[in-house]
């Protein structure tokens, strides 16, 4: 087949689908379905990474060519957005002709992935040859060669050859198929075999695409350009500094060419210029707004002298200085991970060392924790890396450390009150429950008493060492009656600082 360059995986998904379609002309079994389907999927996925490309490559060239100089890139680039737009019709047009053949074989099977009438060797020649879809098609694919090349200007069209081929096959002996049309639809062809013909002409035109883009955007880029425009420009990496640190700005013109190697002047000192840019550098002395210009010098072809005056430029300085906070409350919890956001203006996250007296904290680049033990107060203390190389104290912060909320104890979602009887009856255990609490922290109930008081009756006292009922309390519960009282006392739960504590008892009254 002609076409242009391919790579030797699109080689062989080529000789794969001939392959493929002469086993297919004498026996059609699941092994060669499968087979084609598996083509069809291949070439899905080797279309998609093409047309990554052809999107990096428009990208690419919007972000250079056409931005930097739009008068003489835009014509490159509306050419080369007509061809993707001729490709776009066709390739969408191809689509329709795919969704209605899966239709006509009863649409998708979930568990092959393949068309459910895939086996069929009618409906292809009906649809694409006798109702003359196929001939269509191959209108529409010469149609869009030739749009193609009429987007291409001089030596673009230079040994170039398009992998849309719709050339008849040579003779094949055994075969009677003698046309383009038949040879990919026709009698014989399974309905899979027809989709994944389809699904390569998609992936040749894509490719198509990929080659014809790259070709006319490319020769935008080889056309030497004129630099008749100057403008002087500063780049400073950051206008916010510490003091101690430097001051650096890249000064430079925005056009430039080998011959022209301005001067360029700072405060009366001039700078060390490389390839049109000179480096300005001064060392922060004292806080507040500072302001500094420049001239940059160009010798014209004239041998006239031409200064541009460089705009004012601004940067501050301020004093070494850190932000802490605490993500979610102002103080640290014991026993449990503290998130805390540490950042410093000036420095970079990735430069910054958090330390911390009296507690742990882990983490990095931004993002920490922090684990306290005791009740009390610890101080966080932030460090920076200067450019140079030194470290330099940022600052610090105190915080209080306090122990985690007391929880409240919950039975059938309640903490006391009325409650009716099949409610009681269905509840099996109590919790201990942390309410309004920024954090994730758990309670463990190690102990409480039950006591059920029916009416006219002496009190039931039960003991239970976990948050669980015992045999003993769920007999007793099955047993109340409206009037009766059940009291839950003696409750001792652990939380994450490791502490017991005693919680409030709770009381109801069975309705």
């Amino acid at each position: 087949m002609a076409g242009i360059k391919e790579t030797p995986r699109q080689k062989m998904m080529g000789i794969l689908y001939l392959v493929l379609l002469g086993i297919a002309a004498t026996t059609v079994t699941d092994h060669v379905l499968d087979a084609f389907r598996n083509l069809t999927v291949s070439l899905e996925t080797s279309t998609k990474n093409v047309q990554t490309t052809v999107n990096n490559s428009f990208a690419s060239f919007e972000a250079t060519n056409l931005k930097n100089d739009p008068v003489r890139a835009q014509p490159f680039h509306d050419r080369a957005k007509k061809v993707q737009s001729n490709i776009s019709d066709l390739d969408k047009y191809i689509t329709e002709i795919k969704n209605e053949l899966i239709k006509e074989g009863g649409g998708t099977d979930d568990a092959t992935g393949d068309v459910r009438a895939r086996a069929n060797i009618d409906i292809s020649p009906r649809f694409m040859i006798s109702e003359g879809k196929a001939k269509e098609l191959k209108a529409r694919i010469t149609d869009t060669r030739n749009k193609i090349f009429a987007n291409l200007q001089g030596d673009e069209k230079s040994g170039l050859k398009l992998a849309l081929n719709t050339d008849d096959p040579p003779k094949r002996p055994g075969v009677q198929r003698t046309t383009w049309e038949d040879d990919n639809f026709g009698e014989g062809i399974p309905l899979t075999a027809a989709i994944t013909a389809l699904t390569k002409i998609q992936a040749d035109l894509k490719n198509t695409e990929s080659e014809v883009v790259k070709k006319i955007l490319g020769d935008a880029t080889h056309v030497n350009m004129v630099l008749d425009r100057f403008e002087a420009v500063a780049v400073a990496p950051s206008s916010y500094i510490l003091v101690g640190q430097e001051y650096k700005a890249n000064v430079f013109l925005t056009a430039s060419s080998s011959t022209s190697n301005p001067e360029i002047t700072v405060g009366g000192q001039k700078l060390n210029v490389v390839e049109g840019k000179g480096l300005y550098t001064t060392v922060a002395s004292s806080e507040g707004e500072k302001t500094w210009s420049g001239v940059i010098k160009v010798k014209e072809e004239s041998g006239n002298i031409k200064e541009y005056k460089l705009p004012d430029q601004t940067y501050t300085v301020a004093r070494p200085s850190a932000v802490v906070s605490p993500d979610k409350m102002n103080v640290f919890y014991i026993g449990i991970p503290n998130p805390v956001s540490v950042s410093a203006p000036g420095f970079a996250k990735d430069k910054i060392h958090v330390g911390i007296s009296g507690a742990e904290i882990t983490g990095g680049n931004g993002s920490y924790m922090v684990t306290v033990r005791n009740s009390g107060k610890v101080t966080v203390t932030v460090t920076g890396q200067t450019e140079a190389g030194k470290t330099v104290t940022l600052g610090s912060s105190e915080f209080r450390t306090k122990r985690i909320p007391t929880p409240r104890v919950k039975f059938g979602g309640k903490s006391g009150g009325r409650m009716g009887t099949g409610g009681m009856k269905a509840q099996n255990r109590i919790f201990a429950i942390l309410e309004d609490f920024e954090f994730d922290a758990k309670f463990e109930i190690n102990h409480f008493s039950m006591y059920i008081t029916k009416p006219r009756g002496e009190p039931q006292v039960f003991e239970s060492n976990n948050n669980a009922f015992t045999p003993q309390m769920q007999s007793a519960m099955g047993s109340i009656t409206s009037g009766s009282r059940v009291f839950f006392d003696n409750i001792f739960a652990t939380g994450p600082d490791g502490m017991k504590r005693q919680l409030d008892p709770i009381a109801f009254m069975v309705e």
